[in-house]
């Protein structure tokens, strides 16, 4: 089985904190458009070892700004040309680009899980940020998609943001567990150079929450969802039982997936790659008849150091004797006095080769990783 992704690089507008690739410019949307369904004719030999497609995704960007008759062309090229047992196809959505009929067109189209942006049901937060919507639009979408029959929604929320205590955030996760999503996405507000934020800090106009502060929200974090049933399926993830994201989980499960759109990445399973960030550039290309596709040329090195840091942010954790099987590599014994270490300080668990993360390793996930590393 295999996984389709793709990348809608439209906004309406900038969020302050977003170093994804986009634009707000929308003049050549039906072009994109066009170029994603060619895109995908030219590369469905792509996934030739896993040729089954699985789960779909519509990723951003914001995908909800696609007009239906635009997200229906992508969504049959895809059918026209792929062997689909479809069992999870996800729309991230704005709140405020949502209302009855749309939602009732997506989930007649084929739609069955919406990825809502909420990040913060406080309206000061949200316009800092530099959202489109507000947190009555978010509240009144909600509903409006039980309404029309959506059975899974997942809601990202955004922890680290600076204020005098964790009030702001205790509230923002008493608001979302009211609405009782399926799944929940959570991020720290992080500060990337090429960004708003980023440009404000480094004018002194910004100052990012002290990592401390932040550390503290993960807790809050893991604390409120715990006791609501909420299964810390990876770092940034948490899902009622049977609501794992399913399209996500292969990603971290090293399981093929085709990429489409500027700025996509896609595996075939042996090798990986991306698609160049660039809209016009991408058009031009595949109007000219090439690809915009690169391979990323990976070392065995960076192969194994890519499957630890992945997996061990997952519930499923490191196998060491894939590892050994898949490279004769040896973790456990390379690095045997890191990992005794880490057990003792009740970091990680190691059961029958598989190594996991314990909720106070969670913390410290990356640089556990990175001591891991070949």
């Amino acid at each position: 089985m295999s996984g389709i992704y793709i990348h809608v690089p439209f906004c309406l507008q900038a969020c302050r904190y977003c170093d994804f690739h986009f634009s707000t410019n929308r003049l050549n949307l039906k072009e994109m458009v066009d170029m994603i369904c060619l895109e995908l004719v030219e590369r469905k030999s792509y996934l030739s070892m896993e040729p089954l497609i699985e789960t779909i995704y519509f990723g951003g960007g914001t995908p909800s700004i696609l007009p239906i008759e635009q997200l229906r062309k992508i969504w049959d090229t895809i059918q026209d040309n792929y062997d689909c047992n479809i069992q999870e196809a996800t729309l991230e959505a704005n709140p405020d680009d949502l209302n009855d009929k749309n939602l009732s067109e997506l989930l007649s189209l084929g739609i069955d899980r919406l990825s809502i942006g909420i990040q913060s049901f406080h309206d000061s937060v949200l316009q800092f940020y530099n959202r489109s919507h507000n947190a009555e639009e978010s509240l009144n979408v909600i509903q409006k998609a039980r309404n029309a029959g959506f059975k899974t929604l997942s809601m990202d929320l955004i922890y680290g943001f600076p204020h005098e205590d964790h009030s702001l955030w205790e509230k923002d996760l008493e608001a979302t567990l009211e609405q009782n999503p399926e799944h929940i996405s959570s991020y720290c507000l992080t500060v990337e150079p090429k960004t708003v934020l980023g440009v404000w800090e480094k004018k002194g106009k910004f100052k990012e929450a002290t990592e401390e502060f932040q550390a503290e929200q993960f807790e809050i974090l893991q604390q409120y969802l715990k006791e609501a049933g909420y299964i810390q399926y990876e770092i940034s993830n948490f899902a009622k039982e049977n609501a794992y994201s399913i399209h996500n989980s292969n990603y971290w499960k090293g399981i093929p997936y085709l990429g489409v759109g500027p700025g996509s990445h896609s595996f075939d399973g042996f090798h990986r790659g991306h698609n160049l960030s660039n809209n016009g550039k991408y058009i031009k290309l595949l109007q000219s008849g090439m690809l915009a596709f690169e391979i990323d040329h990976l070392s065995k090195e960076d192969r194994i150091n890519e499957y630890i840091l992945t997996a061990l942010r997952t519930i499923w954790g490191i196998d060491t004797k894939w590892l050994e099987k898949q490279y004769n590599f040896n973790l456990l014994l390379l690095h045997s006095e890191n990992l005794k270490s880490f057990k003792e300080q009740g970091m990680i668990q190691i059961e029958e080769g598989m190594i996991t993360l314990s909720d106070k390793g969670k913390l410290l996930a990356d640089y556990i990783a990175s001591k891991l590393f070949i």
